[in-house]
């Protein structure tokens, strides 16, 4: 039982470039909080390296397209790969997007060499350039000998030769960056200068991962497959004959086939949350679009989307495109399902029904994009700390609130942010604007205040500040703000802001506390 690695490199990239129908060889890179995930060989040919901070990328490759990161479109193309494979042998071991193993079919193709051949033919055929096979007796082992392979090539490891082919491999195939660093200090180049320590001291110093790599070199490695079953057909469609030229009459005809959809994937405990409605006419696709649900789709709402998707088509105002001719057929493919348990009632219930139904169809007439829902990220300013995502999707590439933003304001934050901050004034007594030097010191005391020019004057009751930031210094042209909470003697508070530019000195007003 010898186990087959596929490798498809830099997956995260590929993934991306293909949904914004971008050059596969364009200089690209994924990001998640500025810092480069993952990044294809034409931009490394630059010096662009994981673990990069995004300003660093961009001045070694400015042509590099910058590509936001999201597992869930990494897992969603990949799962095309694994239909190819699941062809050629059932029972297929995802172990990551871009990673997948099985177990190898080499004597029903002649031999492995043969069978990696086969496997990387079907994945080029397919689309896949850079993929890579490797076959070893364990899956470690044949992973490792992927990452060794030429592209669309293979690297066969012999029966019986995992342990002197891993302990020739050096430690920086644990990729973690301070166990390396940590080995190297003591002195340990290879992998088979750390089999020779003791199992024990291993495991003691280094952790159970180390130790489970120290055990597979030592000899003692199992081949163990988390093998997927066959996923099932889930797609649904329904004929018209004759074609139909009515939204509610084709909708009306399909109840039946979305009452079957919807049973299919409830007797394999999945409920569906992305859905594909296609609508066929003179033998072609006509319109097809994808709706998300931020709950699930029961049959009700599958049959909703497919008349208001056919109501736009056939009226010239769906994005989806338009239909002209009658519907000869219509499709419901699942493009996202998950277990029924993920999304099983809460305590309390949800959203309510009427209310997800009427942002659906708003949806359906202006377009995904039309209607949004605030979601907060991290960052300075209020109005960087706001994030807009459409409806039902979950939120990716945002700034992590967790990590520390020097010079951002404390909390509370302010009730009202402005989407265009106000033109507005603060002098001290002597009727000079108070300024902010370059070191963040403060010239001047507060006393009067306006927060926008069509505003009175008004003496200042309390002030706190400055918070100073230096953005953009990288660039060249850097721009230095001071943000300053401050009172005026309405009781009004304002979150004001002091931005040096290069010739001049300007107020703004950023945001109003309640």
């Amino acid at each position: 039982m010898r186990a087959l690695v596929v490798w498809c490199p830099d997956w995260p990239v590929v993934a991306a470039l293909a949904e914004e129908a971008r050059p596969p060889r364009q200089p690209a890179a994924v990001f998640s909080a500025n810092v480069v995930q993952a990044v294809n060989g034409p931009a490394r040919d630059f010096g662009v390296r994981r673990g990069m901070r995004r300003r660093d990328a961009q001045a070694r490759c400015p042509e590099i397209a910058v590509l936001a990161a999201n597992p869930d479109r990494d897992a969603r193309a990949f799962e095309d790969v694994l239909a190819v494979l699941e062809q050629l042998r059932p029972g297929v071991a995802p172990l990551r997007p871009g990673l997948v193993a099985l177990r190898s079919p080499g004597r029903f193709y002649g031999g492995e060499a043969e069978a990696a051949a086969v496997v990387a033919e079907r994945l080029v055929r397919h689309g896949v350039w850079d993929c890579r096979v490797g076959i070893a007796d364990e899956l470690f082992t044949a992973e490792q000998a992927a990452r060794r392979a030429e592209p669309q090539d293979s690297v066969v490891v012999p029966a019986g030769e995992s342990v002197p082919f891993l302990r020739a491999l050096p430690v920086e195939v644990l990729e973690d960056p301070e166990t390396v660093g940590l080995l190297k200090r003591l002195g340990l180049r290879s992998l088979g200068q750390l089999a020779d320590l003791g199992a024990g001291d291993v495991l003691a110093r280094f952790g159970r991962q180390v130790a489970w790599v120290h055990r597979i070199v030592s000899g003692r490695g199992e081949t163990l497959l988390a093998e997927r079953a066959v996923p099932p057909d889930l797609e649904v469609h329904v004929d018209f004959e004759p074609p139909l030229d009515s939204a509610e009459t084709i909708s009306f005809s399909a109840r039946r086939t979305a009452d079957a959809f919807v049973e299919r994937l409830a007797r394999h405990g999945l409920v569906c949350t992305e859905l594909l409605v296609q609508a066929e006419a003179d033998g072609v696709v006509a319109s097809s679009r994808r709706w998300v649900h931020p709950r699930w789709f029961g049959a009700a709402d599958v049959v909703d989307r497919l008349h208001w998707q056919l109501q736009g088509a056939m009226n010239g105002l769906s994005r989806g495109g338009e239909v002209r001719a009658p519907v000869e057929r219509v499709r419901f493919v699942p493009e996202t399902v998950v277990p029924d348990a993920v999304h099983a009632d809460g305590l309390w219930g949800g959203t309510d029904e009427r209310v997800q139904r009427g942002i659906a169809r708003v949806q359906g007439m202006l377009g995904h994009e039309a209607v949004v829902v605030p979601v907060l990220q991290g960052g300075r300013a209020p109005a960087d700390r706001q994030a807009m995502v459409p409806w039902g999707e979950r939120p990716t590439g945002l700034r992590p609130t967790g990590l520390p933003w020097p010079g951002s304001i404390p909390p509370p934050a302010p009730a009202r942010v402005l989407a265009d901050p106000w033109p507005a004034a603060l002098v001290e007594p002597g009727g000079r604007p108070v300024v902010v030097d370059e070191r963040g010191a403060v010239r001047g005391e507060p006393a009067r205040f306006r927060p926008h020019a069509d505003e009175p004057w008004q003496p200042v009751a309390a002030w706190a500040g400055p918070w100073p930031v230096e953005e953009l210094w990288w660039e060249g042209t850097p721009r230095r703000v001071a943000r300053f909470q401050v009172v005026g003697v309405d009781g009004r508070a304002w979150l004001m802001t002091y931005d040096q530019a290069a010739a001049e000195s300007v107020w703004w007003t950023e945001a109003g506390y309640d």
